[in-house]
């Protein structure tokens, strides 16, 4: 029997989702699937959530099990085909908190802080061990399983895991297949949609827009460029800063403003504040959505959890869509995060992790290649790798000095503090941290 493992089960809502995808999907239906989490009320809530869905979707099909605590977590992985990662390591509390209280004491102001910069960087190395340990689990007991990665930072854990580790990988996001579709409705191209066709390529959260054509085969990005300047100029959004992009860079990316306004020295710069009004930067976005899930969560997981006829229609998610190709060997292509191996992007270095096009049938995943990027866009996409590979190598070595080196290579961070206060601030973030970064010397 098909076997899925949902490490991270205790993430409710995307558990439903992916899981849900699963079991609305014929050729998945008849599986195992098996749930591991280290919170019991939040695999619990997942697990009967989920068992309602499967009464109500699946006709019981699907056999769930629960697994709880990490001396369960062999067990759960054992005989997987595929793996589903959507961990978080510390979680809002106490980890979110100082990922952004801290740096704010030395005047770094962040928005996600999931991805890059100081916080994206503290998230990758406390939750790269762990992930690393699934990974070596995975060695043993299903080695030839797919590990389908969603945990951000993205590109840090994809490209560390894949260059530390035999197991298969890959990174899924959930903006490339949006990408396109979101621009055009944004900018009052709707009758666009149908017939498009784009090719998008770069790294996690800064993939690009390379290109996109009607159904003709006529080029849209003209007229994207001039409406994109326009709404800028005229009109306040929650997009300004990619649209910003469109103009100086003269490509869109995949990740939304308030990501993208940290991922670089422009935006956020304590010497010129009036930026943060004139792009709509939303500062301490991530920690208010937070706040905002977590009392939602409440309320919601009740009328959830009494709903006896909850039911799921499938999602855009990768994760059942690559199930199915594989074990039906019906092709389809995806937006995948993995490593440059034989230099798919031309531009960057092998070890760096990379969003492509990648095609899916019952071999595997096969990414594509794409050759070079306008250099202004393989410029941009450089500045945030040298930060995740400076990263993944404080990682390997665990070592204090390496962590500040990739602090000291992070665009905003540079643009903000010296040298001297990047190291205090390292400093003050591990020890902080306690023992989520104690292996860190």
């Amino acid at each position: 029997m098909l076997k899925i493992t949902f490490l991270g089960a205790g993430s409710t809502v995307f558990a439903r989702n992916v899981l849900g995808d699963v079991m609305s999907t014929p050729a998945l239906q008849q599986c195992q699937i098996a749930l591991y989490d280290i919170d019991p009320q939040r695999l619990e809530e997942s697990r009967q959530i989920l068992e309602t869905i499967n009464r109500n979707v699946n006709q019981s099909r699907a056999l769930i099990q629960c697994y709880l605590g990490v001396e369960h977590r062999k067990e759960a992985l054992r005989g997987a085909q595929f793996v589903v990662n959507a961990i978080q390591v510390g979680g809002y509390e106490p980890c979110t908190v100082l990922d952004f209280e801290i740096p704010k004491k030395y005047g770094l102001c962040q928005t996600i802080g999931d991805t890059l910069g100081i916080g994206g960087i503290m998230r990758a190395l406390r939750t790269i061990p762990v992930m690393e340990d699934f990974a070596r689990d995975m060695e043993e007991v299903c080695p030839d399983a797919w590990l389908l990665n969603y945990t951000n930072p993205m590109a840090m854990l994809t490209g560390y895991i894949l260059q530390n580790t035999g197991i298969h990988m890959v990174g899924l996001c959930h903006s490339v297949q949006v990408c396109s579709e979101q621009l055009l409705q944004q900018l009052g191209m709707e009758d666009k949609l149908e017939g498009r066709r784009e090719l998008i390529a770069g790294i996690n959260h800064m993939a690009w827009l390379l290109s996109i054509t009607d159904r003709e085969g006529n080029d849209l990005y003209p007229e994207i460029r001039r409406r994109a300047k326009e709404k800028n100029a005229t009109q306040k959004h929650d997009n300004m800063v990619r649209f910003d992009y469109i103009d100086k860079l003269g490509y869109y990316c995949t990740e939304s403003s308030e990501h993208n306004a940290e991922y670089n020295p422009f935006y956020l710069k304590s010497h010129y504040p009036e930026l943060i009004e004139r792009f709509q930067i939303p500062l301490d976005e991530y920690p208010r959505r937070c706040i905002k899930q977590i009392k939602g969560w409440k309320d919601d997981s009740a009328n959830l959890l009494s709903d006896a006829h909850l039911t799921h229609q499938r999602t855009s998610e990768y994760a059942s869509h690559i199930m199915e190709a594989m074990i039906t060997n019906h092709p389809i292509s995806i937006g995948g995060n993995v490593l440059n191996t034989g230099h798919l992007i031309e531009d960057f270095p092998q070890k760096a992790c990379v969003e492509v096009p990648c095609l899916v049938d019952g071999s595997g995943i096969h990414p594509t290649y794409v050759g070079s990027l306008p250099p202004i866009l393989a410029a941009m996409n450089m500045t945030n790798i040298n930060v995740q590979l400076l990263t993944m190598e404080a990682a390997r070595t665990r070592k204090r000095e390496d962590i500040v080196r990739a602090a000291m290579l992070d665009p905003h961070t540079a643009a903000e503090l010296s040298i001297d206060h990047i190291a205090a601030m390292v400093d003050e973030l591990i020890e902080a941290h306690g023992p989520y970064m104690a292996m860190y010397q």
